[in-house]
């Protein structure tokens, strides 16, 4: 009987071979997904759940939040969701489950996010023994659930709070010591950071973080909104001409191309930095209805959607939505090259497949590590808007992998896959083997039950690895 620990090190083992192997192409491109899971509690067709998940269309998934203690000791927020003690949901079992679909997918738990603050991180980032404890803690929280990996998101270091002697340098001896507790797992470990150049060179060192990182989720959104005098987009691509009269110079950096090209200059290599996109809107209430152009004045924030219900903030599942049952004006922005809408006095600056694109051959252009998404919820996951369900993130799949998936399977192609004659005895022992006529594939029995793979082109499967390797390695 295989144990949860030995499956994750059998899944992880399936990945590392082959993430490795060229036979994947253009693998090194990562898209990287978050899932806000209070998402589940949403009303109709806003509620989603981990079975609304295409694990096909992700090289990442990211479970987000758990929090910190100021003890080192890590927090579960909802552990009635969560986990399975007294009745409970399981939710992270079933997103990890989601590895038996696609043996190449990779999870993470995120740590930290907004609502948790900066004030539980500094006091642990300050303490040997408190690092130390919270190391260890997450260690043990990744093998016995099944995750690949941590993302860490302070938000934000020296920022909102912090101790005397800085949390600049505490950060990155923080890193330091998450990498050396993780690392001899095989633990992936990437941190969610503040993008604009006003902002990231208070909380990081850059050069100094980079070693520790396998990658840098940019969070290059939040840009705009309304807690500015006007109506501005909230991830536009590049800076718009009225910016150049801010003085100041930090309107010039809210924008992707001014971000991206900070961190390069700062010393972050492109391979490790991925791109922040969201797949929300900010909105605003107009001054005037007249008054609609990017600039203009507001008196603050603009309606709530009716599943996220937190006023200035629009998915694009709930905008479309809108578009179909109200008659809203779409304008482009060709300076910054996004989109934004208004109906009477009601405005957003979003994202769309059009400006979507765009920000994906950005990441190509630059030769950057991938795009991250926050978050799958809010994309059109129900395809109601006339479209294929994910089409922002089948937008940005096309134009990484063009027209396929990272590794070029979908929902479809593995769903209820005939096992070509093969199937597990109802007394197999839980656990992998190999195809008698074919090395490349292979299944996962547990129960009687057939859970089918195969492996990237040029690979085979070795029972001696229990994972995918190069057919010259493998006896076949």
């Amino acid at each position: 009987m295989w144990s949860g620990s030995d499956l994750v090190r059998v899944l992880l083992g399936a990945i590392l071979m082959a993430v490795s192997s060229s036979a994947l192409g253009n693998v090194s491109k990562n898209v990287v997904c978050y899932q806000g899971t209070w998402s589940v509690y949403r009303p109709g067709l806003g509620k989603f759940g981990v079975e609304d998940i295409d694990p096909f269309l992700c090289t990442h998934l990211i479970y987000a939040f758990l929090g910190i203690e100021e003890t080192g000791d890590l927090r579960v927020i909802d552990a009635y969701l969560d986990l399975e003690d007294n009745s409970g949901r399981g939710n992270i079992k079933s997103f990890n489950a989601l590895k038996l679909k696609n043996p190449v997918l990779k999870t993470l738990v995120a740590v930290g996010g907004w609502n948790e603050g900066s004030k539980r991180f500094s006091i642990v980032a300050n303490d040997p023994l408190k690092r130390a404890k919270f190391v260890d803690d997450v260690v043990r929280f990744l093998q016995r659930h099944g995750f690949d990996g941590l993302d860490l998101d302070w938000e934000y270091p020296d920022q909102r709070h912090s101790l005397e002697n800085g949390d600049r340098l505490n950060y990155i001896t923080f890193l330091k010591e998450l990498k050396e507790g993780l690392e001899p797992f095989g633990f992936t470990l990437s941190a969610a950071v503040g993008s604009a150049q006003f902002s990231a060179e208070i909380s990081y060192d850059i050069p100094a973080i980079v070693p520790y990182l396998d990658f840098i989720n940019v969070m290059a959104y939040d840009l705009h909104g309304p807690w500015d005098k006007v109506v501005g987009i909230n991830a536009p691509l590049y800076a718009a001409e009225s910016d150049s009269s801010d003085s100041t110079g930090r309107q010039q950096q809210l924008n992707v191309d001014a971000i991206i090209k900070y961190w390069l200059l700062a010393g972050a290599p492109p391979e490790k930095l991925v791109l922040g996109v969201p797949f929300y809107g900010r909105t605003f209430t107009l001054t005037t209805a007249e008054g609609n152009l990017p600039g203009s004045p507001h008196i603050g924030k603009g309606i709530a959607g009716k599943y996220s219900r937190e006023p200035g903030v629009l998915g694009y599942n709930e905008l479309c939505e809108l578009m179909q049952q109200e008659e809203w004006i779409k304008r482009w922005e060709p300076t910054q090259q996004v989109p934004y809408a208004f109906r009477e006095r009601q405005w957003v600056g979003y994202e769309d497949p059009r400006s979507l694109a765009l920000k994906a051959q950005y990441v190509m252009d630059h030769h950057l590590g991938g795009i991250m998404i926050w978050s799958l919820e809010s994309d059109d996951f129900h395809g109601t808007c006339g479209q294929q369900p994910y089409p922002l993130l089948h937008e940005i799949n096309r134009v990484l992998f063009g027209d396929s998936t990272p590794t070029g399977l979908t929902t479809e192609s593995n769903k209820d896959k005939p096992n070509e004659g093969f199937s597990c005895p109802v007394d197999a022992p839980e656990g992998y083997v190999r195809d008698p006529d074919n090395c490349s594939n292979f299944y996962y029995c547990s129960g009687g039950t057939t859970h089918s793979f195969e492996c990237p082109s040029g690979l085979s499967f070795d029972l001696n690895t229990k994972s995918c390797n190069y057919s010259s390695s493998v006896k076949c």
